[in-house]
C-alpha cells in the first residue's frame, strides 16, 4: 500500500514533543525496505541529530510521501491535498473543535486514517498512549499530595525529566508517609500504568475489604473494579456484564473509600449514562480524608465533581473548595488539590513515543506496507477521495457544518 512514509513535524499548539516512530524504529523500517523521511522539528523529544545519526533522512518537504504519519491533529495549513495521513484526528465523536479539520480533509480529497481506530480482528485497539497517562498521572498524584495545606511540590515535574528513568529516580527518593492511603478506580491500560508507578514507589496493594477494615503499617493502595464501586438501585446482586451494557439504575458506593483514602487516582472509563462517583455532597462530608484527586480520566462535567476543568502540564493543579464547590488557589486551607491534566503522556515524550512506535511497528506498519489482509487499515480509514467511508458516513453533517467554522489550534 504505502512505501514512502513521512513523519510530520507536530504543529499543534502548545507543542507536542512525541513522535510516532523513534530514530531506531525509523532505521528498523528502512532495513525492511520502507522509504522513511522525517520533517525537521525544533521541539520533538528525539532531536534531528538523533535521526541523522542513524542515517534517517531529514527534510522540510514531504510532498513526495505516500503516507504522512503524526501523533496529534495536523493544523489545517499543513494538510496537503490528495495525500494519506495517519494521526489521532479526534473527530469520530463529532468533537466541535475538529469539525473544520474533517471538512478540510474532505475538501482536499485526503485519505484520513486514525490511530484510535486501528484494531485487530477481535476489535481490540492496537495503539494507545493510555499506559503512559497512568504512569505520569500517578506520579503527579504524589505531587498533588505535596500541595495540601499550602505546600509546594518537591518532586521534579515529569516533563522536566529526561525520561522515566530520571522520574523514577526522583520518586525513589520521595519520603512517602507510612500512613498514606490511596484508592484507584480503573483496571485498563491507564490503571495498569498508574499501578506501575505506585508499585515502583513501594506502595503496597491491598484488597478493597482490607483497605477499609484493617490497620496498615505502610503506605497502601487499593483498586476498585466496577463490582466494588457500583451498587444496583433495586438492591439486587451486581451484574458486571449488565452494568457495562447499561449503567443506568446503579449508584456509586465510593464514599466509604473517600473517608479512608488521602489520594484518589481516577483511571476508569466513564459512560455518560452512568452514576457519579464523587459528588459535591460527598466532597462536603465531614469525615472525608481526601486531600488530593488525580483525575487522569478527566471527564469534565462527569463523575467527579471536583474536576472543574482540565489543567495543563505547566500548571497541573487547581484547588477545589468543598464548601462552595468552586475553584480556589491550590493548597488553600480546607481545599482538595485536583490534578486534571488531559495530555499526560506528553510529560514523558521519549518513553511514550518509544512504546507507541514499538506497537506501530509490530501491529500496523506491516499492514500499511503490505496487503492489509484483515482490513485493519480499511476499518480505520475515515475518509478517502473526498468522501467519508461507509462506516463514518454519520459524520457528514458534522463536517459540512464546519465549512465556515473555526479551525484547530
Amino acid at each position: 500500500m504505502f512505501k514512502k512514509i513521512g513523519i510530520i513535524r507536530e504543529g499543534k499548539v502548545p507543542a507536542d514533543r512525541r513522535v510516532p516512530l523513534t530514530p531506531e524504529q525509523c532505521r528498523e523500517a528502512m532495513l525492511k525496505g520502507l522509504d522513511i523521511a522525517v520533517q525537521r522539528s525544533p521541539v520533538r523529544a528525539y532531536t534531528d541529530d538523533e535521526y541523522t545519526a542513524l542515517d534517517v533522512r531529514l527534510t522540510q518537504d514531504l510532498t513526495d510521501r505516500d503516507l504522512i504519519i503524526g501523533v496529534k491533529e495536523v493544523p489545517l495549513e499543513m494538510l496537503m491535498a490528495e495525500k494519506a495521513y495517519l494521526f489521532f484526528s479526534h473527530t469520530i465523536k463529532k468533537q466541535p473543535h475538529n469539525a473544520k479539520l474533517l471538512h478540510m480533509v474532505l475538501e482536499r480529497r485526503i485519505t484520513l486514517i486514525d490511530h484510535e481506530l486501528l484494531t485487530d480482528a477481535k476489535g481490540n485497539r492496537v495503539l494507545a498512549f493510555g499506559r503512559w497517562a497512568g504512569v505520569v498521572g500517578a506520579y503527579n498524584a504524589f505531587r498533588a499530595w505535596e500541595v495540601r495545606d499550602g505546600g509546594r511540590p518537591a518532586l521534579k515535574p515529569a516533563h522536566e525529566c529526561h525520561d522515566r528513568t530520571e522520574m523514577d529516580m526522583h520518586l525513589s527518593n520521595f519520603p512517602i508517609p507510612k500512613d498514606l492511603r490511596i484508592v484507584l478506580t480503573g483496571t485498563g491500560r491507564v490503571g495498569n500504568g498508574a499501578m506501575e508507578t505506585l508499585d515502583r514507589a513501594g506502595v503496597v496493594r491491598v484488597s478493597p475489604a482490607d483497605f477499609l477494615a484493617k490497620p496498615h503499617q505502610q503506605a497502601v493502595y487499593t483498586v476498585l473494579g466496577s463490582e466494588d464501586l457500583y451498587v444496583r438501585d433495586d438492591g439486587k446482586a451486581f451484574d458486571r456484564a449488565a452494568f457495562h451494557t447499561d449503567p443506568r439504575g446503579h449508584h456509586a458506593n465510593f464514599l466509604p473509600y473517600a473517608r479512608h483514602a488521602h489520594i484518589y487516582i481516577a483511571c476508569h472509563f466513564w459512560d455518560a449514562r452512568g452514576p457519579k462517583i464523587l459528588t459535591a455532597g460527598d466532597l462536603r462530608d465531614p469525615a472525608l480524608a481526601l486531600r488530593a484527586v488525580a483525575d487522569i480520566s478527566c471527564d469534565i462535567g462527569g463523575p467527579i465533581d471536583s474536576t472543574l476543568r482540565a489543567t495543563t502540564i505547566a500548571e497541573p493543579f487547581l484547588g477545589y473548595d468543598p464548601a462552595s464547590g468552586k475553584e480556589c488557589p491550590p493548597g488553600s486551607k480546607g481545599s482538595i488539590t485536583v490534578m486534571s491534566v488531559d495530555n499526560l503522556p506528553c510529560e514523558l515524550p521519549r518513553d511514550s513515543s518509544k512504546s507507541f512506535g514499538r506497537d506501530l511497528m509490530a501491529n500496523v506498519v506491516p499492514n500499511l506496507a503490505g496487503a492489509d489482509p484483515e482490513g485493519m487499515i480499511a476499518r480505520a480509514t475515515i475518509a478517502k477521495g473526498g468522501k467519508l467511508t461507509e462506516k463514518y458516513a454519520y459524520l457528514a453533517d458534522y463536517a459540512a457544518g464546519a465549512a465556515h467554522g473555526p479551525g484547530i489550534s
